[in-house]
């Protein structure tokens, strides 16, 4: 059977309606290009300065007033390179300021785009770095490749004008220019692998540090806290080492430029000399060729802004890999109106690193039914919630929704009429009735509030400071209460979908009653698909998938399965059978009909 993976693109069509390969705008060329002409414009005006100094200072020695204007256009040139050396630093900022801003956003949009299956090689703690620092030295690239072209200018235009100035001095010059170019082509060589290795090492602290930060309780109660801080700053001795060889290359290649700068600004001054003994210089002359000699030589201190470029060019691919996560593709299909939510997955297959996680064939669960899913950890759970929803897609088979395909849907489809909840939501920002109206579609304020009763969670939000209107961040909630507020959201939203992926794994057994009895009677009917750990919530559902092992061991009702002695030990019975739990709520789907 074909692989369902070849529909992720590396550029998919975006469910915003972005165009397929299409990026967010950015601040194109233009900021770099007047960083480019400021810095271009600038070099001009400094490989002018020593030419006309230099003739100014022989008609003074001359005498007879006869300098004219010569004097006031070397103060205008010297008043011009720090206007353009200000307005190049400004232009700079903005540059960096408009790409870092440009290049986050990608990659964040790349990141949320992406199918979550793809994500989950990047950490939290990578992604920060990626987000953050990578894309800050990305962002200052393009500044810093406009300078270095601007500072290759001054040297070609400063060895230009000496040739002017003596033949001699230039070539003098000229046979030493060579030898820094090697130093500079083996910084950037050198430099190269330096970086991307320190980048990756700042995000493995990263990752690690945010561990530890999540797990803090966990930590504090165990009182591993001095070997869980030796793991995070384990990484520090060779983020050191990484860090001082790549000082130790760019001094290195300033080192050298700066003994051979000086020896070629000696060896043109003392050619000058000559040549001024001759009388084929003027003191002039020999002023500008001193300059010339110094502006030709300067092509060593690149190394800095080539440094940057290296570094910037090796975050930008870090950041790259967030912007260019494959992402799920939509159709164009829409469900018939009058679908109850029938659920089929047929011939499902989920590999991850090889290995099968998932295989699912010929599964069913009736629309207006629900249906749990049980097994032991690690048995494919949540990979079989997050198919069956169209988080991710599987490797090979297909999933149908009332006969559709999910993959043929368009994305506002999907999204209205499949409906998550999850063990830990993330609820984003705003107050506690935006959170929960938060969706593909408009909630209305009583709608916000009939979901709040749904889930158990209207009678600590009335509680809060300002209730509804309560910020998040202003509101001390527990795991339960978070999850409540969570499941809430998924009630207000419901289609003919829902997918409880552990949603209510905090709650206690009497709020956890109270909640599927309000989901029987106060949420949009449709089909439900549970993962449960409760064999009170098997119980009540009209079929159970028992996964075992990444494959469906069976599909039956709760009461069927209980007789097998493997099924009772999911839920921690022994072998001897303990009493079948009494199904006093009824199925869930009575509730959901009625």
């Amino acid at each position: 059977m074909p692989s369902t993976r070849t529909r992720l693109r590396r550029e998919p069509a975006r469910p915003d309606g972005t165009p397929k390969g299409a990026r967010s705008p950015g601040p194109g060329g233009v900021p770099a290009l007047l960083v480019l002409l400021c810095s271009v414009a600038s070099a001009v005006v400094t490989v002018a300065q020593p030419l006309v100094l230099g003739h100014t200072l022989d008609l003074l020695l001359r005498g007879g007033g006869r300098a004219g204007l010569w004097p006031a256009l070397s103060a205008g040139l010297l008043a011009g390179e720090v206007l353009l050396d200000s307005l190049t630093a400004l232009f700079t900022g903005r540059c960096t300021a408009a790409w870092t801003a440009t290049i986050r956003s990608r990659a964040l949009t790349g990141l949320l785009h992406g199918a979550p299956d793809r994500a989950r090689p990047y950490s939290p703690g990578d992604v920060g770095t990626r987000l953050t620092l990578n894309a800050a030295d990305a962002g200052g690239a393009p500044a810093a490749r406009a300078a270095l072209v601007a500072s290759l200018v001054t040297p070609a235009g400063a060895l230009m004008a000496l040739a002017f100035v003596d033949l001699w001095v230039a070539g003098c010059v000229l046979a030493g220019l060579p030898a820094l170019a090697l130093v500079l082509r083996a910084f950037a060589r050198d430099t190269g692998a330096s970086v991307a290795a320190y980048q990756r090492v700042q995000s493995r602290i990263a990752s690690r540090l945010l561990e530890a930060l999540e797990g803090a309780a966990t930590i504090a109660a165990a009182g591993t806290g001095p070997r869980e801080r030796r793991r995070v700053l384990e990484p520090l001795s060779e983020l050191g080492a990484l860090g001082g060889r790549m000082w130790a290359l760019h001094g290195r290649a300033l080192a050298r430029s700066g003994v051979l700068v000086p020896l070629l600004t000696l060896a043109a001054t003392a050619v000058g000399g000559v040549r001024l003994a001759a009388g084929g210089l003027s003191v002039g002359d020999l002023l500008a060729a001193c300059r010339y000699a110094q502006l030709a030589a300067g092509v060593g201190g690149a190394a800095t802004l080539l440094a940057a470029v290296v570094r910037g060019r090796r975050a930008r691919e870090r950041t790259e890999a967030l912007e260019r996560l494959p992402a799920l593709e939509y159709g164009t299909r829409r469900l018939p109106a009058d679908g109850t939510g029938a659920l089929e997955l047929r011939g499902v297959r989920v590999l991850r690193d090889g290995r099968e996680v998932l295989r699912a064939d010929g599964v069913r669960v009736p629309g207006g039914t629900t249906a749990a899913v049980v097994g032991r950890s690690g048995a494919g759970k949540s990979v079989l919630a997050a198919v069956a929803g169209r988080l991710i897609d599987p490797d090979e088979g297909r999933v149908l929704l009332d006969g559709v395909r999910l993959d043929r849907l368009t994305h506002g489809e999907l999204r209205t009429e499949v409906t998550f909840a999850f063990e830990r939501p993330v609820l984003g920002e705003g107050t506690v009735a935006e959170t929960v109206a938060a969706g593909p579609h408009r909630v209305s304020p009583e709608q916000v509030r009939r979901a709040l009763r749904a889930a158990g969670a209207d009678a600590f939000v009335r509680r809060l400071a300002r209730g509804e209107d309560t910020p998040l961040a202003e509101a001390p909630l527990s795991g339960g209460e978070l999850q409540r507020l969570g499941l809430a959201r998924a009630f207000a939203h419901a289609g003919r979908l829902l997918v409880m992926d552990d949603a209510t794994s905090s709650l206690d057994t009497a709020t956890e009653f109270e909640v599927d009895r309000a989901l029987r009677r106060s949420v949009r009917p449709g089909t439900r698909l549970v993962v449960a750990h409760r064999p009170s919530v098997a119980a009540r559902a009209d079929r159970v998938i028992w996964l075992d092992d990444g494959r469906v061991r069976a599909v039956a009702p709760h009461r069927e399965l209980w007789e097998d002695a493997g099924y009772r030990a999911l839920f921690g019975t022994g072998e001897d059978g303990a009493p079948l739990p009494h199904r006093d709520h009824g199925p869930l789907s009575e509730g959901a009909r009625s």
